[in-house]
């Protein structure tokens, strides 16, 4: 695949350009239209309660707009919903919405979607059994790996790790959700599993606290997978102690995105922007963990263009 260019960071003046291009933004409507449709992910995993939690104070704060929450298998498959327009807002990786803009990876085609935010950042948790020979990516070659839920974004990232690391398909992987694959852990019907999530997931931190756990580090492969897929992963590491480790692990961070299909109405954009920023002390949770709402840091969505809606939004705080 050829590899996209790094693409800078926005500046403000950027984003008031934008606007400006863009024309006046229509005003605001104080009815209740139908129901914005949020995809979000399995129920009880960190897409399906942040979203569910989103909805709520949206529904709540903003007299205009309704959202209801489709829980999905999570970030391609609701970049597809949003393709379709069988979805309004979504959640999803960074990667797998850079994939869905450009028509890479899973997207056969561009798919015509847009950005609201950057959200916070999922560490990339690869977990076997303590005691294993598992030590690095390639020792997992012949065993049984699970990637995470078909149509996740986690299967893209556990699939570009695997290729970086030099291992590709010399796997036997099957395609479970994080509470799926712990569970499989514990039975021993898989080696390792991996998970997209905060830090601590909570899913995680139960197992560990069951049984004694090995985190392999991914140290190194962040940069690979830039140069191949583009600037959406980066360096971090999984504290000490976290989930009972003596020493911090290094792995593969990658940005969560709120986004939403191309055609969402202007107003719809920024109402639904403005009151996720109203209601940031309320989104976080143990659940989801490293909810970082911060406008700065929101409007870094790489190669994935904002919403004209969400830029007003932007353009409203820095003036």
């Amino acid at each position: 695949m050829t590899a996209r260019p790094q693409v800078a960071r926005r500046s403000l003046l950027a984003l008031a350009t934008a606007v400006a291009a863009a024309g006046p933004a229509a005003g605001p409507a104080r009815i209740r239209q139908r129901p914005l449709v949020l995809a979000t992910g399995l129920a009880g995993a960190p897409y399906g309660i942040f979203g569910r939690r989103l909805a709520r104070e949206i529904n709540r704060r903003e007299p205009s707009l309704s959202l209801r929450v489709r829980n999905t298998s999570a970030s391609v498959r609701n970049l597809r919903l949003l393709g379709a327009g069988d979805a309004d807002l979504a959640l999803a990786l960074g990667d797998s919405a850079a994939d869905a803009f450009e028509g890479a990876g899973a997207f056969a085609a561009p798919e015509p979607v847009s950005a609201l935010a950057r959200i916070y950042l999922n560490y990339t948790h690869l977990v076997t059994h303590a005691g294993t020979e598992v030590t690095s990516v390639p020792d997992l070659a012949g065993l049984r790996v699970s990637l995470g839920a078909r149509e996740s974004g986690t299967v893209t990232v556990a699939q570009r790790v695997l290729a970086a690391a030099g291992v590709g398909t010399r796997i036997s992987p099957r395609y479970l959700g994080l509470d799926d694959s712990v569970q499989a852990l514990r039975r021993r019907e898989i080696d390792a599993f991996f998970a997209s999530s905060g830090v601590p997931a909570g899913a995680v931190r139960a197992l560990a606290d069951d049984r004694r756990i090995t985190l392999v580090p991914l140290d190194g492969l962040a940069e690979i997978l830039r140069r191949a897929h583009g600037p959406a992963y980066v360096d971090v590491s999984i504290p000490a102690g976290t989930y009972g480790q003596a020493a911090e692990v290094p792995t593969v961070g990658v940005p969560t995105y709120l986004m939403a299909r191309a055609g969402l109405p202007d107003e719809a954009a920024y109402q639904v922007t403005r009151t996720m920023f109203a209601a940031r002390l309320t989104l976080p949770g143990p659940e989801v963990p490293g909810a970082y709402l911060d406008e700065r840091y929101a409007i870094g969505t790489g190669p994935v263009p904002l919403h004209t809606g969400a830029v007003r939004y932007y353009r409203s705080v820095y003036g």
